[in-house]
């Protein structure tokens, strides 16, 4: 059951005339917390603070964000071996209409609630993926941000649901494929790691960049640019990358079988080298 605190308070309820209810005008961070800490949390205020200058919402005080997401942690105890935390920044309370009349006071919820494992199986054999028909719009100045409008992956999420797959792979209306509905996607080809560019749409995960960073420490080459479906249905090997699972190789997308190979175990043991302890297993 998730806890949500507000000031360090527990609360239960947010006004109806918050512009998150009202609009989706502000974002998010789901950061996983492990034995009480708080994962890649600086990746995620770096997010988060880029976002809000982009939506010109005050961004909240770093050092007591912190403080308040260490105590909504410590106050969640009983699930904080293995659980995740979300923050939501809102634009906060206003009169009806699009329009902001003035500079707003910032909406911050700190919610903590328990997460699933996956399996060791998935990443040992991979995990089975479909094609969304749901597409990603293009364009949008909120290209890369993580906001609070995220009707098209709800809508693709509940392919995935109606499917059995554990992942649905999103594209835009000219065939590019994005993203996952809640993860980044990389592919090999020829030994060259590629993941798509993400400047038109979708959403710059925190563990993607967290991947792209080690792996060219560990002096690997990753390529962001525009990848067709069609070339990433011929690549040799694929993996999808989240901040809750890290990576996982995929296995399937529809009917068509993949392989999991040496570059997709190597980079998840980059990952395993430099925290992200599921991908070891």
């Amino acid at each position: 059951m998730s806890q949500w605190f507000q000031n360090g308070k527990r609360v239960e309820s947010l006004a109806i005339d918050d512009r998150a209810v009202q609009y989706g005008d502000g974002l998010f961070e789901t950061i996983a917390v492990r034995n009480g800490e708080a994962r890649l949390v600086d990746l995620h205020m770096d997010r988060l603070t880029k976002g809000c200058a982009r939506l010109q919402i005050g961004m909240p005080d770093v050092a007591a964000l912190l403080d308040d997401l260490a105590f909504a942690i410590q106050q969640s105890h009983e699930m904080s071996g293995y659980c995740a935390a979300k923050i939501i920044v809102s634009s906060g309370v206003s009169q009806r209409g699009y329009g902001r009349s003035r500079p707003p006071t910032p909406t911050v919820l700190i919610g903590a609630f328990p997460a699933r494992p996956v399996s060791a199986s998935a990443y040992r054999n991979g995990v089975d993926t479909m094609r969304c028909e749901t597409r990603l719009a293009t364009g949008s100045p909120t290209a890369g941000l993580k906001t609070l409008n995220r009707i098209e992956q709800v809508l693709g999420r509940s392919e995935c649901i109606s499917s059995g797959a554990f992942e649905g792979l999103m594209l835009d209306a000219d065939d590019r494929l994005i993203c996952g509905t809640m993860s980044n996607v990389f592919m090999v080809s020829e030994q060259k790691i590629v993941t798509p560019t993400l400047r038109r749409c979708g959403v710059e995960g925190v563990m993607r960049r967290f991947a792209i960073d080690c792996l060219r420490d560990d002096g690997a080459e990753v390529h962001e640019r525009d990848v067709t479906f069609d070339e990433f249905m011929a690549a040799d090997e694929i993996f999808l990358t989240n901040s809750q699972f890290g990576a996982l190789p995929v296995s399937r997308i529809g009917d068509h079988a993949r392989e999991t190979r040496d570059m997709t175990r190597h980079v998840m043991g980059v990952l395993a080298r430099n925290g992200i302890a599921e991908c070891a297993a």
